[in-house]
């Protein structure tokens, strides 16, 4: 999986998944379905949930995608304890998450990521300088709009999910995406918190016109309701690619654009 590539004044953010004999390639609000060698069925089946593309295997895999900056991996309890990588080892223990390749747990990121290469040859990564002290100009504005996290927007969900590392990580990305997409990415950090609220059965309605709006409505014909923006959906709806409205992995109801009806 590769998160961002710069180019030139831009930052563009694309995903790459391997699926057997096929890739998902997740770029700039679209995917693409790469065959790699001949044979086989394509693994997995594609819907679309609010403002989400999920990807479903017959493995017990999710993947979730805001067709932005956020790319969310759910497993079933099967791989329990028998999974290990950049994501864990989904043991229910956070402690041991940054256990490298040699079975050490250390507590350095960058020492972490570099022991999962796929190729030795493969340069190790360096140690990033803190992005707001790289853009000190950025530093004020991300915590003053990332703040909505430790504030009583969120009060609700306060006790569920710790909010001050989502708020670290929110500053961290506002602050890092100083050539393109700034807003998206403070966004996109705010949903991830209010993703995880969502998860614990706290539906958090935080978006407003002047903060990271999703204009559903829009779409509407006039006078008419066909479209609506929800926080938080259904775990499983009835669209044009799943007329039956029947899912084989039912996430917790997603936010988004929902039929009125």
């Amino acid at each position: 999986m590769k998160p961002e590539t710069s180019v030139g004044s831009l930052t563009v953010f694309w995903f790459f998944f391997l699926f057997q004999n096929y890739e998902l390639i997740l770029s700039d609000g679209n995917y693409e379905v790469i065959q790699r060698i001949p044979g086989g069925e394509i693994p997995f089946t594609i819907r679309l949930m609010g403002i989400y593309l999920v990807a479903d295997t017959d493995a017990g895999l999710t993947l979730m995608w805001d067709k932005k900056t956020s790319v969310f991996i759910k497993l079933s309890s099967n791989f329990k304890g028998q999974v290990c990588g950049l994501c864990g080892n989904f043991d229910g223990n956070g402690i041991n998450d940054f256990t490298t390749r040699s079975q050490s747990v250390v507590g350095d990121v960058i020492e972490f990521g570099n022991s999962w290469k796929v190729s030795p040859t493969c340069p190790d990564t360096k140690g990033s300088k803190n992005p707001c002290t790289t853009n000190p100009y950025r530093a004020s504005w991300a915590k003053k709009q990332c703040s909505i996290i430790t504030s009583t927007v969120f009060a609700s969900c306060h006790s569920q999910i710790e909010p001050n590392e989502y708020y670290d990580a929110c500053v961290t990305d506002a602050c890092a995406c100083d050539t393109g997409g700034d807003c998206e990415c403070f966004c996109t950090a705010v949903a991830a918190y209010a993703q995880k609220c969502n998860e614990a059965g706290i539906c958090i309605s935080w978006r407003t016109p002047s903060i990271c709006p999703v204009f559903c409505d829009y779409y509407n014909p006039k006078e008419e309701c066909e479209w609506h923006y929800k926080p938080c959906g259904a775990p499983c709806i009835k669209t044009c690619r799943n007329k039956s409205g029947n899912c084989s992995h039912e996430l917790q109801g997603l936010e988004g654009k929902k039929n009125c009806a």
